[in-house]
């Protein structure tokens, strides 16, 4: 195969990393290129959005993750790219501005830090032989080396590792080879120490995903972990992928889940990135947080929904005076939205909803918790 053969499998199979892939806007979601290369969206600093070439480096994978399609053992065409490969044809797309920047990830070939010396090969060739110094997000493969992560680190806009379940008990049932605590817990730990404020490389931005559903976690699981990544790891971003049905084994949890539903995965992926949301967004903690009896958020209502009808003596909210901490609580209510309301308040007062831009649904939702004082 040639070098645009390989890239078009790699890039097909670089789909199942589905974060970005359920959005909320237009904006949020991937797309595919004209050639059928995987296009990813990122904000950039100055606003508005660009978006990533996403590759893996290989498909030849060694590890059993009984969840992912690629795992040994499973029939589909296997190819590699070498790190030349990669870099010629990333500055390629970007000398002609189809591409902001580069996610690549990869399959373990042989062994952790063997890979991880290809990976970061890739960005060596970019930073160093192309000039290149934008962004380059790297996939920390479970089990590298400190070395190999701290030379990540060294050459990387981004990094992320999936810590893919909340727990060694769920993470058992999905792999045999992997061990929790040295290949995912360890290098996550690593990665959170060193970009730390005031460390060498506090630049670089950590992220790590969940794969929501392949094992038998509840809601509750995954939510304590998330806060313990953003509170005790310095973690900058939080992702979920719901398990899709028939992409793993037959034999973990997430085959036998959800048989009435098809679309229930994917609303518990959504429930999971709003509460994501009112943590870094509206100041929620985690005892703000309601779960149903089996441990799991509602699927028929909104988390910030449900906390504001569990406090009524919280509102009704006065949209003329209360603070932004307050205002953020109103479901229907969103940080742009209470900018607005807080930028029109120091010129003149408030009278209806439709003075800050809220219509329809939203207009009538806020309006069962506000009050024009």
């Amino acid at each position: 195969m040639d070098t645009i053969e390989k890239l078009k499998i790699l890039s097909e199979d670089s789909r199942y990393d589905l974060a970005c892939a359920c959005g909320t806007g237009k904006d949020d979601h991937r797309r595919r290129g004209q050639d059928g290369n995987w296009l990813y969206p990122v904000s950039l600093p100055q606003g508005g959005y660009s978006v990533l070439l996403k590759t893996l480096l290989s498909n030849a994978c060694t590890n059993d993750c009984k969840y992912c399609p690629l795992r040994s053992g499973t029939n589909v065409r296997r190819c590699s790219l070498k790190p030349e490969e990669v870099a010629r044809v990333f500055m390629e797309y970007h000398r002609k501005e189809k591409v902001f920047g580069l996610f690549l990830s990869s399959a373990v070939i042989d062994n952790a830090d063997y890979t991880m010396d290809k990976i970061n090969t890739v960005a060596r060739l970019l930073r160093y032989r192309h000039n290149f110094r934008g962004y380059i997000h790297l996939k920390i493969i479970p089990g590298a080396s400190d070395a190999a992560v701290e030379d990540s680190l060294s050459l990387a806009t981004a990094v992320s590792l999936n810590i893919e379940t909340p727990g060694k008990i769920h993470f058992g049932v999905l792999s045999k080879k992997k061990d929790y605590e040295r290949d995912i817990i360890r290098p996550l730990k690593l990665m959170g120490k060193l970009t730390e404020k005031g460390m060498r490389f506090s630049r670089v931005k950590c992220t790590t995903q969940f794969i929501v559903g392949a094992s038998s976690e509840n809601d509750v699981e995954i939510i304590d972990y998330m806060f313990g990544l953003y509170d005790r790891l310095n973690f900058k971003r939080v992702y979920f992928s719901a398990y899709q049905k028939g992409l793993g084994d037959p034999d973990i949890p997430g085959e036998r889940q959800f048989l009435t539903n098809p679309g229930e995965p994917f609303l518990r992926e959504h429930r999971l990135y709003q509460v994501d949301f009112l943590s870094r967004k509206y100041g929620f903690t985690r005892g703000d947080i309601s779960f149903d009896e089996s441990g799991n958020l509602r699927l028929d209502k909104d988390p910030k929904e449900v906390w504001a009808d569990s406090h009524p003596e919280y509102y009704p909210v006065r949209l003329n005076t209360s603070d932004k901490e307050a205002l953020l609580r109103v479901p229907g209510l969103g940080p742009e939205t209470v900018r607005r309301i807080i930028s029109i308040r120091r010129e003149r007062r408030i009278n209806r909803l439709a003075d800050v831009g809220l219509k329809g649904k939203r207009l009538e939702k806020v309006k069962s918790y506000v009050i024009f004082e």
